[in-house]
């Protein structure tokens, strides 16, 4: 073997394949430099594709758990969105709402709803009732237009079950169905015979009408300055203007207690206003005045009478600093006590220290409040007293009225025509 040979071998280059049809080269412990080009290219083409196969499935798995999880997130919220709307898993727990001030749009009444827990998606829920009002158009039952899109004041017992329609028409005051009642309020009622004449007939539930009562500010003038007093049993006592009226089944409370409040402010004109002004008194203390004539009063005819006595009563506090009339106090221990539960915040006798007006009570002129509602004729007479100069009244048991000037004037009739009263 000579030297080149020698030298062939040692740097691992077969010279006899070099020259082959396959042209592959072989070589080992080369410098970079002596390789060809050749060789150099085809073993970087070798190991590039493996590097890019490697990276392109890493990006894939995370484009797709990107996917996914985005997929998953849109999802919940989807079913959240629907569950508002549809109230899918909503339970039927009940949660009370309350405001003091008319909503004009719907926007801020979702998000009464969503303050008070009743939905989750506030923003989709505001699009969809407004696109829900612009598909639907007017709202109308039986023949009535109901496009009033305002939400009244007051109290409402909401709960998810209803959905979000549902709800939102609870708080304009319109009812779950178009089913109504008919019923007729006498002169003479007191709150709590009313509010158990709507819940006997499905009208509204007795919470919700007693709240309303006493918390929802009413725009009406006859009431609007209309404060909860601690000692006045029923805050609007005397305004729920008897009549007959239209009611659906299920309405809500300040619906219902806005529909007596209306016609009352409608039936007492302004024409009564100045008149009770012009006697000195505010309408409030007419309307007093005229619930105490409703309940003593056997008929329309004696109205003007008793209303005589009882204006002359107040004309002379020092002589008469009680009205002495018995429909005070019967009012509290026969409808108010009744009426009251283990929760009430006061007794009866607690309300007797401001609504006996016996002559043998502190209570000095009229009572706190009025003690029934009374109707038209009672309220004229209270402002229209006729010409009599008498201090007493009583009734025989027929109903018949007998008036007195003094005393032992009252106590002489008293034994003729009624001594079991003695």
């Amino acid at each position: 073997m000579d030297n080149n040979e020698f030298k062939l071998e040692e740097s691992g280059i077969n010279p006899v394949n070099t020259a082959g049809s396959d042209k592959d080269v072989y070589f080992s412990n080369v410098d970079n430099d002596d390789i060809p080009a050749a060789a150099k290219t085809a073993t970087v083409k070798r190991s590039a594709p493996k590097q890019k196969k490697s990276k392109g499935v890493a990006s894939t798995y995370v484009f797709f758990i990107v996917v996914i999880v985005l997929s998953m997130v849109i999802s919940v919220y989807a079913v959240m969105c629907m569950n508002d709307v549809l109230a899918i898993t909503k339970t039927n727990s009940t949660v009370t709402v309350s405001f003091s001030e008319p909503i004009d749009n719907i926007d801020d009444a979702v998000e009464l709803l969503s303050d008070n827990g009743l939905i989750k998606c506030k923003n989709f829920c505001k699009l969809f009732a407004k696109f829900r009002e612009s598909q639907v158009g007017p709202d109308w039952r039986n023949g009535v237009h109901y496009d009033d899109k305002t939400y009244e004041p007051g109290v409402y017992y909401l709960s998810g079950k209803m959905g979000l329609e549902g709800m939102l028409q609870a708080m304009q005051g319109n009812a779950a169905t178009a089913e109504t009642v008919t019923l007729t309020f006498p002169e003479g009622l007191t709150v709590p015979e009313i509010v158990d004449k709507l819940v006997a007939n499905e009208v509204c539930d007795k919470a919700a009408l007693l709240s309303a009562i006493e918390t929802v500010n009413f725009s009406y003038s006859l009431v609007n300055s209309l404060q909860a007093d601690e000692q006045v049993p029923y805050r609007l006592e005397g305004y729920l203007f008897p009549d007959t009226y239209d009611f659906y089944v299920g309405e809500s409370a300040s619906s219902v207690v806005k529909k007596f409040l209306a016609n009352g402010d409608t039936r007492i004109k302004e024409e009564h206003r100045k008149k009770a002004e012009e006697m000195g008194y505010s309408m409030h203390d007419i309307i007093i005045i005229a619930s105490i004539i409703q309940k003593e009063a056997g008929n329309e005819e004696q109205m003007k009478t008793i209303s005589a006595v009882i204006h002359n009563r107040l004309s002379d506090p020092v002589q008469f600093p009680s009205i002495g009339c018995d429909s005070t106090s019967d009012y509290i221990k026969n409808k108010v006590g009744p009426a009251l539960s283990s929760t009430s915040a006061h007794t009866a006798d607690y309300y007797l220290n401001y609504y006996d007006t016996n002559i043998s009570s502190e209570v000095v002129g009229l009572p706190e409040g009025p003690i029934c509602n009374p109707g038209l004729a009672a309220i004229e007479a209270a402002l229209n007293p006729d010409g009599s100069d008498a201090y007493f009244f009583f009734h025989d048991n027929k109903g018949n009225l007998y008036t007195a000037k003094t005393n032992p004037e009252f106590n002489e009739k008293v034994a003729t025509y009624a001594p079991y009263l003695l």
